[in-house]
């Protein structure tokens, strides 16, 4: 099933991403207060919405392996950490060029940046825990552990802007009211996040199905499989 789901949703984030990026980059109007300068968000907020989601998702799967002791739920939580750890680093790249036109500098120890990069962290231990014990079953349920700790950091991140006094601005969009920028704006970055989700469903697939080979190794289905594929 994975097979027959990858280049549907490969070709959906390609589309999707084209779409999104003439929108934003050559359709969207110039923002009045950051002049061009707030075109990074079509890049920065999809990336900084996967990055909570997709850890949100790890430490779902994570806990139903723990939980149920169920080896595929521990594969797709490890599926998905490289992509989780990949939006972060852009978000919080992103986030730096944005800083410096913004607020004159590329970094400050702000509440949802620092939070931030504590998710990086996060999923750089969640891969480099799991890597460092040889036995599949102990490093699935010591990632799980910690991945169920972390997901502690992620309303921290969300909610960062209203618990503190920070630079970072608040959300522009909201579930409880109307978004504060132009129609157009808002769907560049919708699609933007759509293309975001079809890639990491893509990718993930890709890799959860190279998990299952290399652990299944041994198996004759595995023996099979790879006959068929040469």
């Amino acid at each position: 099933m994975a097979g027959k789901l990858i280049p549907w949703f490969a070709t959906a984030a390609v589309l999707l991403a084209v779409v999104g990026m003439v929108i934003g980059f050559l359709v969207a109007p110039t923002d009045h207060q950051q002049g061009e300068a707030y075109r990074i968000i079509f890049l920065h907020v999809p990336a900084a919405w996967m990055s909570m989601f997709v850890y949100l998702v790890m430490a779902f799967w994570s806990g139903v392996g723990l939980v149920f002791n169920t080896r595929l739920s521990s594969m797709m939580a490890s599926a998905l950490a490289p992509t989780g750890a990949l939006f972060t680093f852009i978000a919080l790249w992103t986030g730096a060029l944005w800083g410096k036109p913004t607020w004159g500098t590329w970094w400050v120890w702000d509440a949802r940046l620092t939070s931030e990069l504590i998710l990086l962290f996060l999923y750089i231990g969640f891969m480099a825990l799991q890597a460092a014990i040889d036995d599949p079953r102990r490093a699935d349920k010591a990632g799980a552990v910690l991945a169920l700790v972390g997901a502690v950091n992620v309303p921290v991140i969300y909610f960062s802007v209203q618990w503190w006094n920070t630079l970072h601005q608040g959300s522009s969009v909201s579930m409880t009211k109307a978004p504060s920028m132009a129609m157009t704006m808002l769907a560049g970055m919708l699609i933007m996040a759509l293309a975001a989700w079809a890639y990491t469903i893509a990718v993930s697939l890709m890799r959860v199905r190279c998990i299952m080979l290399e652990r299944e190794r041994h198996a004759e289905w595995t023996r099979q499989y790879l006959e068929d594929q040469a």
